[in-house]
């Protein structure tokens, strides 16, 4: 794996081109110049479409610029990793051979100068999440997948575009994310007791890196309102606002 490594996660690419859609991808597509010129690593810490649902022979075509943008980075050495999200999971061989080098559909771990990583997009962590771990074992057995390949993809995903509509989500409140806080250091910190030196998580948009005994704690923030990204330099690991985003 190539240093410096690059994390993001949360970006909620959208099948709606409004002008927010417009102003968040110029300036994601200007961030992956960015790590372009570096031709480290990146993660895409799950979320990177609001939905996603890849068919044997289509594609969705509201994301062609992000396809073409992201296979130019494969091609000029970058290497690209993409955890699934609870909003595109369902990926085939396009996304998985085509534009990404590596694909996970759980956490990942990995260990590079010293340091020991686990990597997760976060969703269904937390304890009062009962309803959504059962819902999560139904979205992503076979039997769903296969039954949602059945309906046209034109039905799928007006479908989703009802469903999925991430630009309408509230805000946590303080209370909220303090209670997320106290649940991921507590997930945390067990596997730091394990051994792992940083753990990097998405899906809560909190955008802040939190110290838990002797390892780091990163969760990473959304791209709608706030984009930002970790890196690991091979020392440490920091969490940085994309400044570039105008």
């Amino acid at each position: 794996m190539k240093l410096p490594i690059y994390f993001i996660s949360d970006v909620h690419l959208m099948l709606n081109d409004t002008a927010e859609e417009k102003h968040k991808r110029k300036s994601l597509y200007r961030f992956l110049n960015y790590v372009r010129t570096t031709r480290g690593t990146l993660f895409f810490v799950g979320d990177l479409f609001d939905f996603y649902f890849e068919y044997p022979d289509m594609i969705p075509k509201a994301y062609f610029d992000f396809y073409n943008k992201a296979y130019q980075l494969k091609k000029a050495g970058v290497n690209l990793r993409f955890i699934a999200g609870n909003h595109d999971y369902w990926l085939l061989d396009f996304m998985k051979e085509k534009i990404m080098n590596e694909t996970y559909f759980d956490d990942t771990t990995f260990s590079l100068k010293g340091k020991n990583f686990y990597i997760t997009h976060g969703d269904g962590l937390l304890s009062w999440d009962y309803g959504y771990r059962i819902l999560k074992k139904i979205i992503r057995s076979p039997f769903f997948t296969w039954c949602f390949r059945l309906l046209h993809p034109t039905i799928g995903y007006s479908i989703a575009k009802k469903v999925s509509r991430t630009e309408n989500h509230p805000e946590h409140s303080e209370q909220l994310k303090e209670k997320i806080r106290n649940e991921l250091t507590k997930f945390a910190s067990g596997h730091f007791e394990k051994g792992f030196d940083y753990m990097v998580c998405g899906h809560y948009h909190l955008n802040e890196i939190i110290d838990v005994g002797k390892g780091k704690l990163a969760v990473l923030g959304d791209w709608q309102d706030q984009p930002s990204y970790a890196v690991f330099d091979g020392r440490e690991l920091t969490l940085h606002q994309w400044e570039n985003n105008a």
